[in-house]
């Protein structure tokens, strides 16, 4: 988002602990001593001891009001209140967004991961944190592997249910959680257990969950990388499999942050892999059958990427005003009239396309592009070891012709 006109020059955001004003440095007593304006959430305003300014919650939903609140107070000083450390999974980020951070004065206070790594003796740069706050529990799957140690904030009380539940039916329920609630204050307190023994347990609403994460049973890994076993997957035969899959991602370049539109998505496999690279990637798949777009939800959910977008509808139609793409992957559906054309025209400068063709109506097409546009054209045949009678031969896959171009 943008930075607007009519907004404060400065707003002060003081990150505030579980054990809320006795635990302020003076300096950050100061400044909300001194606002004119406070903003938080209701547990964050009813920390601060009267005399104070004029107290205001924030609206649901925020952040379309933030910009209008901001303005509405820009003659007076203000101060936002935060949860510990303002720019780690809080408030701070998302103010330098919406007010741009030369506005911002960040007075931090030790961060709830900050604060978890020091009680189970983690190292913080060895520990990935996963936030469930307002999200899917789902996102929580890429990150499970054996004796990784994760740190889950949680939305609520109910996390710690959800996460034992997805371990225990990944087959994890061997890990160990331990769930800290009021980290710094002086009710602080831990309760230990197994995901697989853990049920409805009195959790606080504040607290974070420390996993260290041990399989029930040695078991195949489902790693980040692109390549995942096609089982993995659910769907009816139209899948992009795994050795033409890991081709077609190595050409697709997944970047951070980037935008992939999967058109023909099928079961969403490409368009799942790309987001399991890393987690700020974004992807939308379009698939005009119903029944097979479900299916790409499911995957989307199963894989630990929920955020993947699903158009259920044909291209080049369904095209029509979807966000900028960074890249392309046309699994299916290039002969059609127009999908091409419009995929290519969305694409920006240095946007890559890729196309795989199984058909010989759809490799004359690519043939054509390619005559026109150049790139890298390949063929790609796979064949697999499979019984023949008491022996073993090599039983060929269709090929895949696959064509993929940088838009100058």
């Amino acid at each position: 988002m943008t930075t607007h006109e009519g907004l404060p020059d400065v707003v002060d955001v003081v990150g505030v602990g579980a054990d809320g004003w006795d635990g302020l440095n003076p300096r950050a007593r100061e400044v909300i001593r001194s606002a004119e304006v406070l903003m938080g959430s209701t547990r964050q305003l009813d920390l601060v001891p009267d005399p104070a300014g004029e107290r205001i919650t924030w609206p649901s939903p925020l952040l379309p009001a933030l910009p209008g609140l901001f303005a509405a107070h820009r003659h007076r000083s203000i101060c936002v209140l935060a949860s510990g450390d303002p720019m780690s999974y809080g408030i701070g980020s998302t103010l330098a967004r919406v007010l741009g951070p030369q506005r911002l004065r960040v007075l931090p206070h030790p961060s709830a991961v900050s604060l978890a790594c020091a009680r189970m003796g983690w190292s913080v740069q060895d520990t990935q944190v996963v936030s469930l706050v307002g999200r899917p529990v789902e996102l929580l799957h890429p990150h499970v592997h054996p004796e990784r140690t994760v740190l889950v904030l949680s939305s609520d009380g109910t996390t710690p249910d959800e996460v034992a539940t997805l371990l225990t039916n990944r087959g994890y329920g061997a890990s160990e959680l331990t769930v800290l609630q009021n980290l710094g204050h002086e009710r602080e307190q831990r309760l230990v257990g197994t995901a697989a023994e853990w049920r409805d347990r009195n959790v606080d609403p504040l607290n974070v969950v420390a996993v260290r994460c041990r399989a029930d049973r040695p078991a195949g890994p489902l790693p980040r990388v692109p390549g995942l076993p096609d089982d993995a997957f659910v769907h009816d035969g139209q899948l992009t499999k795994r050795d033409v899959r890991i081709a077609t991602l190595a050409r697709l370049a997944p970047a951070p942050g980037q935008l992939l539109w999967d058109v023909g998505a099928g079961s969403g496999s490409v368009g799942v892999e790309w987001m399991r690279t890393d987690s700020s990637c974004r992807a939308i798949a379009i698939e005009s059958r119903a029944d097979r777009a479900t299916r790409v939800g499911e995957n989307a959910h199963s894989l630990g990427v929920p955020g993947l977008r699903l158009v259920t509808d044909a291209a080049p139609g369904a095209l029509e005003d979807l966000e900028t793409p960074d890249a392309v992957f046309i699994g299916g559906g290039v002969t059609t009239s127009g999908v091409l054309e419009t995929c290519w025209r969305a694409l920006p400068p240095g946007g890559r396309l890729v196309v795989n063709a199984v058909t010989m109506e759809s490799e004359v097409v690519v043939a054509d592009w390619y005559g026109r546009l150049g790139g890298e054209l390949v063929r790609i045949g796979v064949e697999q070891a499979s019984p023949v009678g008491g022996y073993t031969g090599w039983r060929p896959a269709m090929r895949v012709t696959q064509w993929a171009v940088i838009k100058p």
